[in-house]
């Protein structure tokens, strides 16, 4: 990918598609789910989102740091990380909220129990001091709370891998290999669903392939093309376990924990992805799918939008009485992707028209200092030669 400043449009393509297959993967009565990247392989979407995490915040912390230096840069992931946490609190009461909203309509949905609203039906008061501090995390919204201590700890780890790339890639895999016995020292976090000292180990390897990026040469070498035969290899090889022998879901504990074979799964897609970049049909696509790149680049916002959008989906077909109507299903997924779109567009919509507004507001001595520079830069050649 691109090492210059610009955003990259295949890393927003693969945010994108990353963004609408979380929001199909949970819609519990999917047809379009069967086809997704968890049937075929021992990672999901979720990796795909973290490691993307990594490389964009790197590519946006060193594009603000070369352009308006490093305590803006700091500044900024700061308030990303309020950002975050004000649309962890707010994607807690939508999960809440619809929970509650489905306990009172004539269905039966896993949803009620996985909001977490029947247990805080009873104790509001301790729910909602869980909430607040991390503790309990909805339905949902648990991936956002790993995302604030991303967002905090960018500022740290992007000087300290600029400065020792292999010491961080050391200290981050020795933190992931030691991620359960960490996260059981400090209770609180134990019972995460995302263990984040597991999964930062993607979000740094993303991180570092935006501060080195591999070389072209390397990629098209001998040493290049072996890998990609491995990589090729691998994937099929994982795939066709997925699909004929183990055919159950993988324990919770490990996408808890990110487990090792998540994390070879995940690596050995992610090199054959970087081979399509190189090649170019990447862009290409992305080129032909710009509403998908469109949610790629509005991720925080579709991420929050698409939790409520599944849970209405999945609740539409519910009430609906179409579980066992394939056609049914497949509209609510149709449904489900076109309005995660149309939210896309929207959100990007308001950030053009609040840009365009900020243009507009000019300061009140901005233009007459303008007109002062002006004109005695049109004086001055004129006064030299009276000189």
């Amino acid at each position: 990918m691109s090492s210059s400043h610009e955003r990259s449009i295949e890393v927003d393509l693969l945010r994108g598609i990353a963004l609408i297959v979380i929001a199909v993967d949970h819609i519990s009565v999917s047809v379009l789910s069967h086809a997704m990247l968890h049937n075929y392989a021992y990672c999901d979407a979720a990796e795909v989102f973290v490691f993307l995490g990594g490389y964009a915040s790197a590519a946006g912390y060193t594009s603000i740091s070369a352009r308006q230096g490093e305590a803006v840069a700091r500044r900024r992931f700061l308030k990303r990380a309020w950002e975050i946490y004000r649309a962890y609190l707010l994607t807690a009461a939508l999960m809440l909220g619809c929970g509650a909203i489905v306990a009172s309509l004539p269905i039966a949905s896993p949803l009620v129990a996985e909001s977490g609203w029947t247990v805080f039906s009873h104790r509001p008061a301790q729910g909602l001091l869980d909430i607040v501090t991390l503790r309990q995390q909805p339905f949902l919204s648990a991936v956002l709370p790993m995302y604030l201590l991303f967002a905090l700890g960018v500022a740290l780890a992007i000087p300290f891998a600029r400065r020792m790339p292999v010491a961080a890639f050391a200290l981050s895999l020795g933190a992931w290999l030691a991620a359960p016995w960490l996260a059981a020292m400090l209770p609180g976090i134990s019972a995460w669903p995302f263990n984040p000292f597991a999964w930062q180990f993607l979000f740094v390897l993303g991180l570092l392939c935006r501060l080195y990026p591999v070389p072209h040469q390397m990629q098209v070498s001998n040493v290049g093309r072996a890998l990609t035969g491995v990589a090729f290899a691998v994937a099929l090889a994982f795939t066709f376990v997925k699909v004929c022998i183990d055919t159950h879901p993988s324990p919770g504990y490990m996408k808890q924990n990110l487990a090792s074979v998540r994390v070879v799964s995940f690596l050995a897609l992610a090199w054959l992805c970087a081979q399509m970049v190189r090649a170019g049909s990447l862009r290409l696509l992305a080129q032909r799918l710009p509403a998908v790149v469109t949610v790629g680049r509005e991720g925080l916002v579709c991420f929050v939008g698409g939790t409520v959008v599944s849970i209405v989906a999945d609740t539409g077909v519910r009430l609906a009485h179409a579980e066992s109507n394939w056609f049914g299903r497949l509209a609510g997924d149709l449904l489900a992707v076109s309005a995660l779109l149309l939210l896309a567009q929207g959100a990007a919509a308001c950030k053009r028209a609040a840009g365009a507004g900020a243009r507009t507001r000019t300061p009140p001595l901005a233009r007459p200092i303008r007109v002062l520079s002006s004109a005695r830069a049109s004086r001055e050649p004129r006064d030299s030669r009276e000189r």
